[in-house]
Parts: structure tokens; C-alpha cells; sequence
């Protein structure tokens, strides 16, 4: 009579090579969307270029802009819009004929960054 007999063994530290493995690949992705985050994003002054960033932290990628209040309104534009003074009576600028008690602003057109490079297609990382 022929028998046959199969072991299999797992290895226990599968699972520290499973999270190194996702770690190193959410690192990569990230590098990869901070790149063209910083591609895309409109400069001026070069602060909001420099606010990007991206961690991964417990099998999670974030990437995004810290300390630039305003990259809301470059990655959606603004409609219309009133400004008033809040700490003087007037505003005043260099060029201005006189002080103003208000100005109407045009609005500003959206200069998506964020969300081209995150739709981007990477294929194979």
C-alpha cells in the first residue's frame, strides 16, 4: 500500500514580514504622491510647496498640507466674496487711491493639486 504525507509549516513571524512589506510600499506611494503634489502646486512663495508631506503610520498613509491655511482655497477656488476690515476702520494698500470700508473680491479659480496626483493611475509600484 502507497501513502503519501504533507507537512506544511508556518512561519511564525509571517505577519512583521507582512507589515514591513505594506509599510515599504505605503512609503513608496506616498513618496510618489508627494512628488506630484509638488509638481502640480501653483508657487509663489513657495510655502505651500513646502507644507506637503506624507507618513504612514500603523498601516496607514496620510498625505497632505500642514500649516498653510489657505491650500483649501488653491485646491477649490473661491466664489465672489466681500472682505471687510476686521482690526482697522479701512482698507489700505500700496496703490490704492484712498482707504476703502470694503472691497469686492472676484473669486479665485481652483488650481487643483491634491486630488490629480491622488487620482493619478501608478500601475505597478
Amino acid at each position: 500500500m502507497l501513502s503519501a504525507n504533507y507537512q506544511v509549516t508556518v512561519n511564525h513571524g509571517w505577519q512583521g514580514w507582512v507589515r514591513n512589506a505594506v509599510t515599504r510600499y505605503l512609503h513608496k506611494l506616498g513618496r510618489e504622491i508627494q512628488s506630484d503634489m509638488e509638481r502640480m502646486a501653483p508657487v509663489r512663495t513657495g510655502r505651500l510647496r513646502a507644507g506637503l508631506y506624507h507618513e504612514v503610520n500603523r498601516g496607514q498613509l496620510r498625505v497632505g498640507v500642514r500649516n498653510v491655511p489657505y491650500w483649501s482655497t488653491v485646491e477649490f477656488g473661491s466664489g465672489p466674496h466681500e472682505i471687510r476690515p476686521v482690526t482697522k476702520k479701512a482698507l489700505y494698500w500700496p496703490g490704492a487711491r484712498h482707504p476703502v470700508n470694503r472691497v469686492f473680491h472676484p473669486g479665485t479659480p481652483a488650481q487643483p493639486f491634491i486630488r490629480p496626483a491622488l487620482y493619478k493611475r501608478r500601475g505597478m509600484l
